[in-house]
């Protein structure tokens, strides 16, 4: 008789293991995607070396970056699961520990609060530096949770999370300033990174247009139709604005301009190249990703200014 071949030499999806629970719930965590966790501590980062003149505290940077990933890990499973039954429906989305049903919603509901959780205990530390800072942590939470729902009602979802990320600004420049407050420069940071955030969100919003069409939710990208490229330019156009009232108020030196310069030039090279063709799915994420590096350019800038 011929010998029959061992299939472990052949592998196939049926022979393969599932994957193990840790993965998933680290992709539930978006741990995998390391640029949306980045994307969050950039302008938290910007607010405590500038409210501290380029010194801020040890331990308020290590809770910014702990909490940042804490905080966003949080939003990231609540918004699977309320988006559990829509996720499948989107190729981007579709394959989603909780879409998927790899994991159950008790697990994600116990993971969230974990975070949750994880997050509150970092927001004591701020509240030793600044009440205030602590009860903008506070504030902050029903927006993160009420953020996945604004895609059912809301025409301009991304406005929403813009707002949430917006408080990373103001946590961390009322925790970081001498006097615990905030104040006119604090509205220049809060205002560039709501708009850097609908800039680069919107970007990220295209690729799932045609699904969210079919699906029924709204998105930006939704919103503005043919004059998304257009709206797009604005935003990044009114952080370059924010940015420059920001370091006229603050008086800051020239390291600071060839930051913003930078990511000037950056966000004008993303407004180009959209207006140019319609990109892969995987090219809007590029171009999101790279807003991360345009946030660092800003924030070395900002930190060689008080440092060089």
């Amino acid at each position: 008789m011929k010998p029959q071949p061992d299939p472990s030499q052949f592998p196939s999806p049926e022979f393969q293991e599932p994957e193990p629970t840790w993965k998933a719930i680290a992709r539930l965590l978006r741990w995998d995607k390391p640029a949306g966790r980045l994307i969050l501590i950039v302008p938290a980062l910007w607010a405590a070396f500038l409210a501290a003149e380029g010194s801020p505290p040890a331990g308020l940077v290590f809770t910014i970056i702990f909490g940042a990933f804490a905080t966003s890990a949080a939003g990231c499973v609540i918004n699977d699961l309320w988006d559990r039954d829509i996720d499948p429906h989107v190729e981007r989305t579709k394959q989603r520990p909780l879409a998927s049903r790899r994991l159950s919603v008790s697990m994600g509901i116990a993971v969230f609060l974990g975070t949750l959780t994880l997050s509150a205990v970092l927001a004591t530390y701020m509240y030793r530096l600044s009440p205030l800072s602590f009860w903008l942590c506070c504030a902050a939470v029903p927006v993160i949770v009420c953020y996945p729902l604004a895609k059912r009602f809301f025409p301009v979802p991304q406005l929403v999370l813009s707002i949430a990320w917006g408080f990373a600004v103001l946590i961390s420049w009322s925790a970081a300033d001498a006097g615990g407050a905030l104040v006119t420069e604090t509205a220049w940071l809060w205002g560039a990174t709501v708009l850097w955030t609908l800039g680069f969100d919107t970007i990220y919003a295209i690729a799932d247009r045609e699904d969210d069409r079919k699906i029924g939710v709204n998105s930006s990208a939704l919103f503005f139709g043919q004059y998304v490229t257009q709206a797009i330019a604005v935003f990044f156009a009114g952080t370059v604005l924010c940015f420059v009232g920001l370091g006229l108020s603050l008086g800051l030196g020239v390291l600071y301009w060839v930051g913003v310069a930078i990511a000037a030039i950056g966000w004008g090279w993303q407004c180009w190249v959209l207006s140019q063709r319609e990109l892969e799915r995987a090219g809007y994420g590029k171009l999101f990703a790279n807003n991360v590096w345009l946030g660092f350019a800003i924030l070395v800038g900002a930190i060689a200014n008080y440092w060089v």
